[in-house]
């Protein structure tokens, strides 16, 4: 049976009746965070460019250096094989994601066929080209791909919001959320989403920007 692809909010609101019904803290949820957004984007080579491009900096100097390397036209493979390192170290770029980005543009992925592939095989496929964990290949099949099946479970921000939501005693680890995350499937990617809203929702409660 073919993976179920998110398309738009639609998608997202029928994963979130589903969960409300199934349990009432996702009801409780949804009711304080509103509808959850889909957060879908485009994806292929540059998604992953910007994926490395964002690692272990903060959001503007994020959104600095990925202009940069926009603005240099590295949105392409042959395009980052051709630069030298001076080009890609005036883009901002430290020496390991250099080797990272050249990494993804020797791995010679077909995002087409990728985009069809299972789930498993996506994310397979993309942790074996250094610099990519298994968090970046999960929000990439999230987001980029609309799997509605995925679950990032390593996410920090999702253990605590699992935390708060469910009353959990302590944040759970990955292996505790992903088991968790057992229960939510096939509406995990919704899931996902909501813990997020749900986060977002509680810092804001708490007046924490």
């Amino acid at each position: 049976m073919p993976e179920r692809v998110i398309e738009g909010p639609a998608c997202v609101a029928e994963g979130a009746a589903w969960l409300a019904e199934r349990d009432p803290a996702w009801a409780r949820a949804l009711e304080l965070s509103g509808p959850w957004p889909d957060r879908l984007r485009p994806g292929g080579f540059p998604a992953l460019v910007q994926a490395i491009v964002s690692q272990q900096v903060s959001v503007a100097s994020a959104a600095a250096i990925g202009g940069r390397v926009e603005a240099a036209g590295l949105h392409d493979p042959d395009t980052v094989l051709a630069a030298d390192d001076e080009t890609l170290k005036a883009c901002g770029l430290s020496r390991p994601k250099q080797r990272y980005l050249r990494a993804l543009a020797e791995a010679g992925i077909d995002f087409d066929a990728l985009s069809r592939a299972p789930r498993d095989e996506v994310i397979a496929t993309l942790v074996a080209v250094k610099g990519i964990g298994v968090w970046t290949a999960e929000i990439y099949a999230l987001f980029a791909l609309g799997r509605a099946d995925v679950f990032p479970a390593g996410d920090l921000a999702l253990q605590e919001s699992a935390r708060l939501l469910f009353e959990l005693p302590e944040r759970p680890t990955e292996r505790a959320l992903r088991d968790m995350a057992e229960d939510w499937s096939p509406w995990r990617g919704v899931a996902a989403r909501g813990l997020w809203a749900y986060y977002a929702h509680e810092k804001s409660r708490e007046g924490i920007r």
